[in-house]
């Protein structure tokens, strides 16, 4: 049992009945073509121990987080309830995590108080690759903006990597296709 009264082996970041609910054709297709080894589910609190942060270290930086500190900013993120979402792809053979990919809703004042939708950290273990593990990532979390009632959902990539996105639906919006940004040495 966690301090906080959650029981780590059912502590997924929000409800995994949602992946139920909401209309994701394609991706049940793709999961079919994947095999019966992979399992698409929310993210867990004791993903730590399944190579959830190693993962993550094949898209970026990610730094020494103890089992500690990772349930600590998971508990803070399952706080927000409907403000992440990160879809785990697992490698049930191996208990590993071998893909994943997040939804972070913005709450907005403008159009009515929308949601806006941005699709965050895809990653597919390089061994795991040309499965499309990452189509399936990207189309769930696709899905899951529109059954949060998002008005839109955009993403970040590296140049490399446009066409890749763009063959998925994504666009270049004329006169707003550029990202700017600031990073502080923290």
């Amino acid at each position: 049992m966690a301090q906080n009264g959650l029981n780590n082996e059912e502590t997924m970041l929000f409800d995994p009945e949602i992946l139920l609910n909401i209309d994701y054709n394609a991706v049940n297709a793709l999961m079919s073509s994947a095999g019966t080894d992979f399992k698409l589910r929310p993210l867990n609190r004791t993903d730590f121990s399944k190579g959830y942060l190693k993962l993550l270290q094949e898209l970026t930086t990610v730094g020494e987080i103890s089992q500690k500190q990772f349930e600590a900013q998971f508990d803070k993120m399952k706080l927000t309830s409907d403000g992440y979402f990160i879809i785990v792809i697992e490698h049930v053979p191996t208990q590993t995590i071998v893909g994943s990919s997040s939804l972070v809703i913005e709450h907005k004042f403008i159009r009515n108080c929308a949601k806006r939708a941005r699709l965050e950290d895809v990653v597919v273990s390089s061994n795991q690759r040309g499965k499309q593990l990452g189509k399936i990532l990207v189309e769930t979390v696709k899905a899951l903006s529109v059954y949060n009632g998002c008005y839109k959902i955009s993403l970040d990539c590296k140049d490399a990597m446009v066409p890749y996105y763009e063959s998925l639906g994504y666009k270049k919006e004329p006169g707003n296709a550029n990202t700017l940004v600031i990073r502080h040495n923290l």
